[in-house]
């Protein structure tokens, strides 16, 4: 009898909620150790956007604010490269794994979003617990085990989307859109203004990063109104004070770049990339080199472009971009530039297309992203199903976050699904999906309540170990390479050197042909330090250029040396640039790497250093 008594006070001791509040800080850690592992080894995985986005941070360090307001890139993000690149003082060549480690700051950034993202969603149920009379301790996810899951949503992201490799701003951007939306549900919870104010603040630094946040902020302010009217059955009178002071500090935020951004393109404007991707994907307007007079480039738009590119020759297509004086390639480095003045109709064939590939688009990242949903589909097996099913009124304090997460896929949906934009829009559908289950049988409860704990740590854990997996390969193979770090790529650092070696210095202009050596892959051009402002078209074969592909190629040749670039650089195939048959003579290789170069304005440098640039 007394064996079964010290047994039974021992069960109470065995507390799995308590055990996930105690391990807290060790996952914390541990989160940021597999992640600070991508920050060293992550692979090589910069692009033209990339590019872009470092080429607005070096004109904010250098003050050149016209060249900042761009109605396509943002300059927030650009401005954490430009800090980094301020504390760390990198050269060119070791710049990329200071943005490595910025990258890894934003992570750490978002793991407090999130923290403040989902401790809101459960103050905001608690808050509506007490206001309907319902139960909150029916709930079966508590606190911490949201918080688990919200931190092990950001390390799967990690891994795929959202990786510390791309130095692109959609990790900035759903790190101050947690933000945003844990203010506004701490507002919803408490009514105080200041948390109405704080949500402002947070949607205007978004809207800095990306211009969907401009959107994005009306839906929650709609949000904020629709949700005390409806749910809360507060009045208009004490509504509004919130809804303005939101809209008043995302100006104060916003606003100047709006002004700024308006008075560079004459005409009201808070961003174009929305407007152009959907001239590009739905309407079906060329997305490159688009020119006045070719309507059957343009879709369902209307065209009158104010800066087109200036063609050099038509066969093959000769671009110049001079007109443009920033970035390492500037057709991409402000798209809305060459593309200002393009009208959108709606297409509904082009509309009908886009929704079948976004829904098609929405499946595999659903597939690529398993793992929680797995985890909802055992709980609701055990028994668990969600609030929401009883009844439609009452608690409802899931209503505003899943809302504003549906939104964000159907905005998306109606354009271009890619996995990093709709990220921020699953974390916010699955958090209160989860804070929403209560056990289905009262009996089963007790049960289930002991399942959760349990099973939202297995999955915390799966998701570090695997992150863990891939950060030891990397480390492995990159040993094997003896590569300096994972933001190492040889042939583009090779080809930047050799480039320099050549006699192209830093601050020359140079010209390219092919689609790999001139939009989908320059960071070879930032780092020798150059400006490409000359373009040969030849848009396949991809990803190799052909010299016999290109009509007219002396005369091609010679268009290029006028307009003064010091070398014509491609990307070709070994085997076929011999340098031994007139098509190939005079070409270079660079250190060994695809990449070539024919001198074009060089002098004598360029045969003195013949020998270090061709192996």
């Amino acid at each position: 009898m007394t064996q079964t008594q010290q047994e039974s006070s021992l069960l109470p001791r065995w507390q799995p909620d308590a055990w996930l509040r105690r391990l807290w800080p060790c996952y914390c850690l541990l989160a940021a150790l597999v992640t600070y592992g991508y920050a060293l080894w992550d692979p090589y995985q910069i692009d033209g956007d990339a590019v872009a986005y470092m080429d607005i941070g070096d004109l904010i360090r250098s003050h050149q604010w016209a060249g900042v307001v761009n109605g396509y890139w943002h300059p927030l993000y650009p401005a954490t490269l430009a800090l980094g690149h301020t504390l760390f003082h990198p050269t060119r060549f070791t710049e990329l794994h200071v943005f490595y480690m910025v990258n890894f700051g934003i992570f750490l950034l978002e793991m407090l979003a999130i923290v403040a993202f989902t401790d809101s969603i459960i103050l905001l149920r608690e808050e509506r617990a007490i206001a309907t009379n319902d139960n909150a301790a029916s709930f079966v996810v508590n606190k911490y085990a949201l918080r688990y899951l919200g931190v092990a949503l950001l390390v799967f992201a990690s891994q795929r989307e959202l990786s510390v490799g791309k130095v692109r701003p959609d990790a900035l951007l759903q790190a101050l859109l947690l933000f945003g939306m844990a203010a506004l549900l701490r507002h919803l919870a408490t009514s105080r203004l200041h948390y109405a104010a704080l949500a402002g603040f947070a949607l205007g630094l978004a809207y800095l990063t990306k211009s969907f946040a401009f959107i994005f902020t009306l839906l929650c302010i709609v949000a904020l109104v629709a949700f005390r009217w409806l749910w809360q059955k507060h009045s208009f009178a004490r509504i509004a004070p919130a809804a303005a002071l939101t809209l008043v500090c995302f100006g104060i935020v916003a606003g100047p770049y709006i002004v700024a951004l308006s008075k560079q393109k004459g005409r009201f404007d808070f961003g174009d990339s929305g407007s152009l991707n959907y001239a590009w994907y739905v309407g079906g307007t060329q997305k490159l080199h688009l020119q006045n007079g070719y309507p059957e480039l343009y879709g369902s738009s209307e065209v009158h472009l104010k800066h087109p590119n200036q063609v050099l020759m038509t066969s093959p297509l000769i671009l110049s971009y001079k007109q443009l004086p920033y970035g390492t390639y500037p057709d991409w480095f402000d798209t809305t530039y060459w593309n200002d003045q393009i009208k959108t109709h709606i297409n509904p064939r082009g509309q009908a297309h886009a929704i079948v590939r976004d829904l098609e688009l929405t499946a595999r990242y659903l597939l690529n992203h398993p793992e929680m949903l797995a985890l909802l589909a055992v709980l609701l097996l055990l028994g668990a199903r969600p609030a929401f099913c009883r009844r439609f009124s009452g608690n409802g304090f899931w209503v505003v976050p899943l809302a504003l997460g549906i939104a964000i896929w159907i905005i998306y949906g109606m354009v271009n699904v890619e996995e990093r934009y709709v990220t921020i829009g699953f974390v916010a559908i699955l958090m209160p999906l989860f804070a929403a289950l209560t056990p289905r049988l009262a009996v089963r409860s007790a049960a289930l309540s002991a399942a959760v704990p349990a099973l939202v740590l297995l999955t915390a854990l799966m998701a570090v170990g695997e992150s863990s997996r891939i950060v030891l390969d990397s480390r492995r193979n990159l040993s094997t390479a003896r590569s300096p770090g994972g933001w190492y790529q040889p042939d583009i650092f090779r080809a930047a050197r050799a480039l320099n070696e050549l006699g192209v210095n830093p601050g020359d202009t140079i010209a390219c042909v092919g689609k790999r050596a001139c939009l989908n892959d320059i960071y070879w051009a930032r780092l020798a330090g150059v400006h490409i402002l000359t373009e040969i078209y030849q848009p396949a074969p991809f990803p190799y250029v052909s010299l016999s592909d290109i009509p007219n190629r002396e005369e091609a040749f010679e268009a290029v040396r006028r307009e003064g670039a010091k070398v014509l650089v491609g990307y070709f195939s070994a085997g076929s640039m011999t340098g031994t048959t007139p098509l190939t003579a005079g070409w270079q290789q660079l250190d060994g790497t695809p990449y070539y170069a024919l001198p074009l304005n060089l002098g004598p440098q360029a045969t003195d250093n013949t020998e270090t640039a061709h192996h």
